[in-house]
């Protein structure tokens, strides 16, 4: 066959395909264009999922007769006036989606220019000539566009097969616009199916920080507002914001995981690394923490024309970026301190409060429900220590230290936890007397009160009472306290007697033999071999007899995926999870008043104790208001 052109509808319609896959698509790149144009108001109207008929208007700043003729004609656009792509400061420059629209579906444009006396409408179907008519729009004079699209896909019937149902097109439409509506707090969204609103977000004044947690709030569900971290850091140019959860405010997948650069929204296995770099000291592996991470920096160190659709990004120094966000969100979460998510609260509420379900309650993780914490089945205090280490647990299992003569605690405890003598015997100790001052002012954690079943600790707070579990509590505190020893000495290696020598592809090799002094500092001293063999010569003590042929290859594949070794941390940091599991105080033992409060006193003084080292919640605290609630005292 000869080489021929093709014909330029053809060549559209193909074109259209990188661009325009799905009605999320489209919208995306109108409300794009809308935002470039300075709107202040988007409303985006759908039918049947989009695939009828989508509209997208504004309030921005319009265009003129002859600017909707060009709008329509392949890579012409407003948003490179100085024909440079390598500080591109608006969301759109390609000058691609409004013909890529326009070839596959019908689509008509009305808009009138700021201070414009009279609008225009120009339609085209299916890639064929433009209709361009005087239009009546509503607004005035203040300018403003409206774009409706029919027929998605119709001049591509292949394409239309491939689309979802409805409900799933709507679905991955309100995630595209929320998206949106995250990175712009000052822009008021709002977004309708079959003439139902779906969510109406206002415009939110005042400060920047403020109005995008409000936003976030509205989004990502109030108990993300309430239980969010500030970030604010700066490295070089870069600069970081946003708002990070607590770790015990975690869900079954990334979907609560949002990040921006610049102010576009973004996917980038980069930073979702990061993000899971910076929460894997607190979180099992099959849960993930709800963030929104704003990135900004000069525009010559990102390339944003990296695909048609603008999703991805890449850096010019992925590692400094990287480094600043780990950093960022690890100083946020030590800042947190022993603190909890108010979820935790909610979720115990939710669970004793008579005729309240699981589904009444709210559990699931979706907006406007309590994100859930999860631990691995079985729970962890059965787990069991690698051959060799048992003896080393006893090392780490310090007692707790003895509270001496604090400050309003030379109460008794209104509750025993001792076993009463015979069967039917009430527990002794006295009540508080009526009036008496409360011990617990001054210590967020309050004043031990009780024990019971020998595993809960209850302590009495100025507005309310703290439950602990006392295991999961003391097991993060020794857990910090091997990190710092760790951190002081440095991880104990174990020289092979024979070396190891492993093959891999040669690019694995390269990359692991780039990150050895990495490696080394965990432990693992690797050296190269040969082409793609290593020479294994020392491993980390603590994983006792390791695999060493499958840790390499782990850590090869991770660092192609994620640009880090994650493998060999989250080993390290399993076995001394475990070291700290049987190091700590168990379940079943009785402690005494003062070991209780010297628990409670050093959880308030050690960063990440409010949850243990898989996620799940060291302590509920319930306020004397929601007890009252309960009682029907409110």
């Amino acid at each position: 066959m000869t080489i021929r052109r093709l014909p330029e509808t053809l060549v559209n319609r193909i074109a259209a395909g990188e661009v325009i896959e799905r009605p999320a698509a489209a919208v995306k790149e109108l409300v794009e264009n809308s935002l470039d144009a300075h709107a202040r108001r988007v409303t985006v109207g759908l039918r049947d999922g989009g695939k009828a008929w989508l509209c997208v208007a504004d309030d921005g700043d319009g265009m003129s007769r002859d600017e909707l003729g060009l709008a329509l004609e392949r890579h012409a656009t407003s948003k490179l006036p100085d024909d440079d792509l390598v500080r591109i400061a608006t969301l759109g420059f390609r000058g691609e989606a409004l013909p890529s629209i326009a070839a596959v579906a019908r689509l008509s444009i009305a808009s009138r220019a700021r201070g414009a006396g009279e609008a225009w409408r120009i339609a085209v179907e299916g890639g064929g000539p433009p209709e361009l008519a005087p239009a009546a729009l509503g607004g005035g004079a203040k300018g403003g566009t409206r774009v409706e699209v029919r027929d998605l896909f119709f001049a591509t019937p292949a394409r239309l097969k491939f689309l979802k149902s409805a409900r799933s097109e709507v679905m991955a439409v309100r995630d595209a616009l929320e998206r949106l509506a995250m990175a712009q707090p000052g822009v008021a969204f709002s977004l309708e199916h079959e003439e139902r609103s779906l969510f109406r977000y206002e415009a939110e004044s005042g400060d920047l920080f403020d109005a995008r947690l409000k936003r976030l709030g509205a989004v990502m569900g109030r108990e993300f507002q309430d239980n969010a971290l500030a970030l604010d850091a700066r490295r070089e140019s870069l600069h970081l914001t946003g708002y990070i959860g607590l770790p015990t405010l975690n869900k079954a997948n990334a979907l609560g995981q949002y990040l921006f650069v610049n102010g576009r929204p973004v996917r980038d296995r980069l930073l979702l690394g990061a993000i899971r770099g910076a929460y894997q000291d607190f979180l099992a592996r099959d849960r993930h923490p709800m963030v929104a991470l704003f990135l900004e920096l000069p525009p010559e160190e990102v390339d944003v024309n990296v695909h048609p659709a603008k999703a991805e990004v890449r850096f010019r120094d992925p590692g400094l970026v990287r480094g600043l966000i780990v950093s960022a969100c690890k100083h946020a979460l030590a800042e947190a301190g022993h603190r909890a998510s108010t979820t935790v609260a909610q979720a115990a509420l939710g669970a004793i409060r008579p005729g309240v379900d699981e589904a009444a309650a709210g559990y699931g993780g979706g907006q406007g429900r309590l994100p859930s914490y999860a631990f691995p089945a079985g729970g962890y205090r059965g787990a069991r220590l690698p051959r060799g280490l048992a003896e080393a647990a006893a090392g780490y299992h310090a007692p707790l230290p003895e509270a001496g003569a604090l400050p309003g605690f030379d109460h008794a405890p209104s509750a025993r936890g001792e076993a009463p003598e015979a069967e039917g015997t009430e527990a002794e100790g006295p009540l508080p007397e009526a009036g008496q001052a409360t011990p617990a002012a001054g210590f967020p954690l309050g004043a031990a009160r009780a024990q019971l079943h020998a595993t809960y600790v209850v302590a009495q707070t100025a507005d309310g009472i703290v439950i602990v579990d006392q295991h999961a509590a003391h097991e993060r505190l020794v857990y910090e306290r091997m990190k710092r020893q760790i951190a002081a000495t440095g991880v104990a290696r174990q020289i092979l007697l024979v070396p190891e020598v492993v093959e891999l592809d040669e690019p694995a090799a390269e990359r692991l033999l780039a990150r050895a002094p990495e490696l080394a500092e965990l432990g693992l001293v690797v050296e190269g071999f040969g082409g793609g063999t290593l020479l294994v010569r020392e491993t980390p003590a603590l994983l006792g007899q390791v695999d060493v042929q499958g840790l390499l290859r782990d850590l090869a594949d991770e660092l192609a995926e994620l640009d880090q070794a994650l493998s060999l941390k989250e080993r390290l940091e399993e076995v001394c999870g475990t070291l700290a599991c049987h190091g700590s105080v168990r379940a079943g033992r009785r402690l005494t008043v003062e070991e209780m409060n010297a628990l409670l006193r050093e959880m308030e003084a050690t960063p990440h104790s409010g949850q243990c080292n898989h996620g799940r919640p060291t302590y509920v605290e319930l306020k004397l208001a929601d007890i009252e609630r309960l009682f029907g005292r409110r």
